[in-house]
C-alpha cells in the first residue's frame, strides 16, 4: 500500500493559566504500511477532556506530562484499515489511547475491540468507556452508594457528572445535580432523571441553593468541580458520609494556589470519608460496566448527550470549550477526513 498524508496535534508550549489555541499546532506526517504484528487504523473520534490540562504542566504525576513538540495523546475510536496482527483484522473497530491524529500505526497490544452494534462507536468514549466506567466505580467501589441515599454531583451534565447522576437514580437514590446553564438543568431534570438541578451560574448563594435541595443533607457527594461546590457540600454532608473526589475543574487553570475550602473540619465532626481515585485502577472492572450499562441502555435507563466538534483543527477549539462549560455531555472531535494517499 502507498504512503498515507495523515495530520496531528502536536503541544507547541505549554500554557500559563487557561490554554489558548497558540500552544498547539497542526503538523502533517506520512503514515507507512504496517510491519508484521501491526495495523493502521484510521481514527473516527477522539476525546478531550479536563485531565489533559494536567498533563500539559512539566511535574510528576499519575500520568506522564505531553512532551513539547510531539503529538498529544488520548481516548479515540478508529477502524483498522489494514492488519498483519492475528488478534485484530481489518475492518474491527478498536478502542485505544492514539488520539489527536488523524491515523496511526500500533502493534495493537493496548488496542481494544468494540462492538459498533452494541451503541454507536463513538459512545465507547463516553457513556460506555472511560467516563462512564469512572461514574460506575466512583459510585459503587468509592462511594459505596446504597439505595434510598441523597446524592449530590457536581458538573452533573459532563461526561461522568451525566452518568452518576443516571446510576443514583436506578440504584433508588434522591439525586441533585449541579450544572452551568438553563438547557444542561433542562436536560437533567427532563431526561436525566434527576430530582433537583440547580444553575451555579444564576444561584445567588450556592450552599443555600443546595441546602434548600437537600433538607435531609447529602450522603454522598460525587466532586467533579471542587472549590464553592466541596465547601458547600461539606457543610451539608450527613454523619459517616462519603465524598468521592473525582476531578476539581474550577482549579484547573489557576496560576496561584487557591484557597482551601474553610470548612475541612466537618470531616471530622461528621466522621466523612473523602476519597480520591484515578480510573484506570480499575480497569478490571470494565467488564461488569460495560455488561450493566449495556443492559441500562437497552431498556432505556441511561441516556446520554454528545457535544461533538467537526475536524482534527477543531480539537484545541473543542478542548478549550470545556472550560468555559460548553458542552453537554462527552466532548468529542470527529474525524472523518478520508486519508490520501501517495504522498
Amino acid at each position: 500500500m502507498p504512503p498515507i498524508l495523515s495530520r496531528e496535534i502536536r503541544l507547541k508550549r505549554r500554557p500559563v493559566g487557561l490554554p489558548t489555541a497558540a500552544d498547539f499546532e497542526l503538523a502533517e506526517v506520512t503514515i507507512g504500511e504496517p510491519a508484521d504484528g501491526e495495523v493502521l487504523v484510521r481514527n473516527l473520534y477522539m476525546s478531550v477532556d479536563p485531565y489533559m490540562r494536567g498533563r500539559m504542566i512539566d511535574r510528576p504525576s499519575y500520568v506522564p506530562p505531553f512532551k513539547l513538540g510531539e503529538v498529544m495523546t488520548g481516548g479515540c475510536v478508529g477502524r483498522i484499515e489494514a492488519s498483519k496482527n492475528e488478534r485484530l483484522q481489518a475492518g474491527d473497530h478498536v478502542l485505544g489511547m492514539n488520539g489527536w491524529r488523524e491515523n496511526y500505526v500500533a502493534d495493537g497490544s493496548d488496542l481494544l475491540a468494540v462492538d459498533p452494534t452494541l451503541a454507536p462507536i463513538q459512545s465507547y468514549l463516553g457513556v460506555l468507556g472511560m467516563p462512564g466506567l469512572t461514574a460506575y466505580v466512583g459510585l459503587s467501589d468509592i462511594g459505596a452508594l446504597q439505595p434510598g441515599e441523597t446524592v449530590f454531583v457536581s458538573g452533573a451534565a459532563g461526561a461522568v457528572g451525566s452518568v452518576v447522576c443516571q446510576i443514583a437514580k436506578i440504584k433508588g437514590c434522591r439525586v441533585i445535580g449541579s450544572a452551568g446553564s438553563p438547557e444542561k438543568v433542562e436536560w437533567l431534570t427532563s431526561e436525566a432523571g434527576v430530582d433537583v438541578a440547580i444553575d451555579y451560574r444564576t444561584v445567588d448563594n450556592l450552599r443555600e441553593a443546595l441546602g434548600s435541595a437537600c433538607p435531609d443533607g447529602i450522603d454522598v457527594y460525587f466532586d467533579n468541580v471542587g472549590g464553592d461546590h466541596l465547601e458547600a457540600a461539606l457543610d451539608l454532608m450527613n454523619v459517616q458520609g462519603r465524598i468521592v473526589a473525582c476531578g476539581s475543574i474550577s482549579t484547573y487553570n489557576a496560576t496561584e494556589a487557591p484557597r482551601g475550602p474553610s470548612n475541612l473540619f466537618r470531616i471530622v465532626t461528621n466522621r466523612l470519608t473523602m476519597r480520591g481515585f484515578i480510573v484506570t485502577d480499575h480497569n478490571d472492572r470494565f467488564k461488569p460496566f460495560v455488561r450493566d450499562a449495556s443492559e441500562w441502555i437497552q431498556t432505556g435507563k441511561l441516556k446520554w448527550r454528545e457535544t461533538v466538534y467537526e475536524g482534527l483543527e477543531s480539537a484545541p477549539e473543542a478542548f478549550l470549550g470545556l472550560f468555559s462549560g460548553e458542552n453537554l455531555g462527552k466532548m468529542l472531535v470527529r474525524l472523518d477526513r478520508v486519508p490520501t494517499g501517495g504522498v
